[in-house]
C-alpha cells in the first residue's frame, strides 16, 4: 500500500516545506516497501531556490521543473542557511538535510535483499557503496552529461527507472537534473519505491568527499566548508547566485504583508 504523504507543510519562497525534521523523514521512508506506487522526495536548498526564482515559469524547463517540486511527495529543508533565514521572517522550517538523511537510509531504514537504483555515479562510486553495502542489491544507470539536454538518455533513465522494481531509487545527478528526472518518472507511470533526489550524498558515504565537521555543519558553515574544497567549481554558486537568496526572502515578506 502506497503511503501518506507528510500531513502538514509551510510556505517559504515560493515553496511549500513538509514539517519533517530528519528524524521524522527517516521514519517515514522506513514504511516504503518496494511495490509502492512511485513516489519521489526532493530536498531544496538556497542553490534550489535561487535556480527556481532565475528560471521562473516562463519557459519549458522552469516550468517542469517548478511542477517536479509541487508534486514531490516530500519537500524537505536541506539548509541550515534557510531554517535561519525562514525564521527571521516568522517561519519556522525543520530541518532535514538531504546528506544526514540518505547516510540514515542506508543505516536504519534498508534491510538485507533490499534492491537500491542509482542513476548518476559511475563504476568505480557502485563498486566502493557494494564494499560497504555487501548484504544490499545495488544496480546502476550511469546517464551521460547533459542528460536533459539528451531526449534520449533522459528517456533511458526513466526506463531505468520503471523496471529496476527497486525500493528506493537514488537520483544522483545533481539538480535541476534529478528533480525533472523524479518528475518524469513519475510522469511515466509504471516506477514503484521511492526515489530521492541526493546529489552529491552517495560521495560522502562511499569516501570520496569529505563532509564539513559537524560543529561547522551546525554553525550553517557547510557551504564555506564545501567552497574551500571546491573553489572553481562553487565560487559562483555560494558567492554570486546564493546571497540572492536574501533579496528574494524581503521581496517575499514584501508581497506577503501587501
Amino acid at each position: 500500500m502506497p503511503i501518506e504523504a507528510a500531513a502538514l507543510r509551510r510556505e517559504f519562497l515560493g515553496i511549500d516545506f513538509d514539517l519533517l525534521d530528519a528524524d521524522a523523514a527517516v521514519a517515514w521512508l522506513s514504511r516504503v516497501h518496494a511495490g509502492d506506487a512511485f513516489s519521489y522526495v526532493v530536498t531544496p536548498n538556497v542553490d534550489h531556490v535561487v535556480r527556481l526564482e532565475a528560471l521562473g515559469e516562463a519557459d519549458a524547463l522552469g516550468r517542469e521543473l517548478w511542477q517536479a517540486y509541487r508534486a514531490a511527495r516530500l519537500v524537505l529543508c536541506d539548509s541550515r542557511v534557510l531554517v535561519r533565514l525562514a525564521r527571521v521572517y516568522g517561519v519556522d522550517l525543520p530541518l532535514a538535510p538531504g546528506s544526514d538523511v540518505t547516510v540514515r537510509l542506508f543505516d536504519e531504514v534498508v534491510r538485507p535483499g533490499d534492491r537500491i537504483a542509482i542513476i548518476g555515479g559511475d563504476a568505480a562510486l557502485l563498486a566502493a557503496l557494494r564494499v560497504r553495502n555487501p548484504a544490499l542489491d545495488l544496480v546502476q544507470h550511469v546517464p551521460p552529461m547533459g542528460m536533459l539536454r539528451d531526449p534520449d538518455a533522459l528517456a533511458a533513465a526513466v526506463a531505468f527507472a520503471r523496471t529496476a522494481a527497486a525500493r528506493f531509487v537514488l537520483l544522483a545527478v545533481g539538480s535541476p537534473q534529478q528533480e525533472v528526472l523524479a518528475g518524469r518518472i513519475a510522469a511515466a507511470g509504471g516506477a514503484t519505491g521511492c526515489a530521492l533526489c541526493i546529489g552529491a550524498s552517495l560521495d560522502f558515504i562511499a569516501g570520496r568527499q569529505r563532509r564539513a565537521p559537524r560543529v561547522v555543519q551546525r554553525l550553517g558553515l557547510e557551504w564555506a566548508h564545501r567552497l574551500a574544497s571546491q573553489p572553481g567549481r562553487l565560487w559562483r554558486r555560494y558567492l554570486v547566485d546564493g546571497p540572492r537568496v536574501f533579496r528574494l526572502a524581503h521581496a517575499w515578506q514584501r508581497a506577503r504583508t501587501r
